[in-house]
């Protein structure tokens, strides 16, 4: 419930249930002891929410409250594929997060309904969570944006034209995208700006391995790292995918990508600036989907209470 002015509400109904308070005008979280009583159990509720109602409805011109869900229903788009199955073996590890349902394509060896078409989903749920393919990704955010829904989009491979949608569906509802939910990935894609920033004059490259099964090239991931150093260098570097039909020497407007496929790696990204008389590297690799599916729910907790808007990881770290 949402404390504005003119709007009264019953403070009782919050007497000795967990609460938290959000403050800040864009909606952003003030975890200070003396300000923001974050799911902790007060003890004179009434006259706690009275203060900060008071004082915050004159510094910040709003105060939102809500009770946190017991747990949270998510409707997990891509169920019957490889990541989706690491989703629901992680959710089964936690207490406050459950599967409702889910949408995908094949056998359903799972306790809760699995729809292959959006039109026949009947449950009600907090926030969709989707491991897919483009094309499947945008069939759920449509879904999501006719009812209202957050989203966090795991998938990778997006054309220009499908990050234009998703950016579109973004000022209707609250959408999380990241290529990579890795936390230590977008603290890599933080430190190779600032490398970028002082290395200015290298050239870079970036190498990326993944398993034999996936089908986009370069990985979202290689995009992600290189659109962080492009953004600290003012946006003056062309990628290069393919030199093969290339005769001419490096330019140092360039940055190159390289990609390997084979066997099962998860997933391994370095990105190399080559100065004349030395070379410094930074790698990161992925051992296990688990990181993935971590930082997927994550996102998905930090979403749910969110206003219509483009998240990322950054938006986290």
């Amino acid at each position: 419930a949402c404390i504005a002015c003119e709007i009264e509400i019953e403070l009782e109904s919050f007497a000795n249930k967990e609460i938290s308070i959000v403050l800040g005008a864009d909606d952003e979280i003030i975890d200070c002891k003396n300000i923001a009583y974050k799911y902790q159990k007060i003890s004179n509720c009434k006259q706690e929410l009275e203060n900060i109602k008071g004082f915050w409805k004159e510094l910040l011109g709003r105060v939102q409250v809500y009770t946190p869900m017991e747990s949270m229903n998510i409707l997990l788009n891509g169920a019957t594929g490889r990541m989706g199955k690491e989703v629901i073996k992680k959710v089964a590890e936690e207490k406050d997060l459950n599967i409702t349902c889910g949408v995908g394509i094949g056998e359903n060896n799972e306790k809760f309904p699995i729809y292959e078409n959006t039109k026949d989903i009947e449950e009600k749920v907090d926030v969709i969570i989707d491991f897919s393919i483009p094309k499947a990704s945008l069939n759920i955010l449509e879904y999501a944006r006719k009812n209202k829904i957050p989203i966090v989009i795991a998938t990778t491979g997006f054309s220009d034209e499908e990050l234009k949608v998703i950016k579109e569906a973004s000022e209707e509802i609250p959408v999380f995208r990241s290529s990579n939910m890795s936390l230590d990935i977008n603290l890599m894609a933080k430190i190779v700006q600032e490398i970028a920033r002082v290395l200015n004059d290298t050239d870079i490259e970036i190498i990326e391995t993944h398993h034999n099964r996936k089908v986009d090239s370069p990985s979202g991931t290689a995009i992600l790292l290189a659109d962080a150093i492009n953004e600290v260098l003012e946006n003056k570097k062309i990628y290069t995918f393919d030199r093969m039909q290339k005769r001419e020497k490096r330019s140092k407007d360039e940055i190159g990508f390289s990609s390997i496929r084979g066997g099962n790696i998860v997933g391994e990204h370095t990105v190399k600036f080559f100065g004349e008389n030395e070379t410094l590297e930074i790698k990161h690799t992925s051992y296990s989907r688990q990181v993935f599916v971590e930082g997927a729910l994550k996102a998905a907790k930090f979403i749910v209470t969110k206003n219509s808007g483009l998240y990322d990881m950054r938006s986290m770290v």
